[in-house]
């Protein structure tokens, strides 16, 4: 199944930005019968976004986690520092839209997400459009996935 299910485990991090809005979404990530993991930070202190992203990444990549939503001040940051990681397909959105095609188009398996940039009415449909939207599976897009999945040092090929 492309989509999350009930019961699906979806890691949730962000950065000393993003924390609040992560508590939120985190909330809703439960209540809408997933089980967050909840990777941190914990609090408003600084918090270096590169570490926070690789623990979610690493999560998602070793299946410990179905999906990663992951915040810092523009989403930016998290999603250069997740999409460095093997078999990561961090998609940062700003809309449903974007959402969307993320998922639809590149399979995206992390939701990056800038809590100084997007509302949190927003936010919240973002995150609930990334866990009800499947990937397409059409071939282009499958084909373009898997080189992505398969590039090592920056070679597609």
């Amino acid at each position: 199944m492309n989509t999350a299910v009930q019961g699906d485990v979806i890691a949730i991090a962000s950065d000393h930005a993003g924390f609040s809005l992560k508590v939120i979404l985190r909330e809703d990530i439960e209540r809408k019968g997933f089980r967050a993991l909840d990777l941190g930070t914990d609090s408003l202190d600084p918090a270096d976004y590169p570490k926070i992203a690789e623990s979610l990444a690493l999560t998602v990549a070793s299946g410990k986690a179905r999906f990663g939503v992951v915040l810092c001040g523009t989403g930016i940051g998290v999603s250069i520092a997740a999409n460095r990681h093997l078999g990561i397909r961090a998609a940062l959105c700003h809309n449903v839209e974007t959402v969307r095609l993320g998922r639809r188009h590149n399979d995206a398996n992390v939701l990056a997400l800038g809590a100084r940039v997007i509302d949190e009415v927003t936010a919240r449909a973002c995150l609930q459009e990334f866990l009800v939207t499947e990937f397409e599976k059409a071939e282009r897009h499958s084909r373009r996935v898997a080189m992505l999945d398969k590039a090592v040092n920056g070679t597609f090929l």
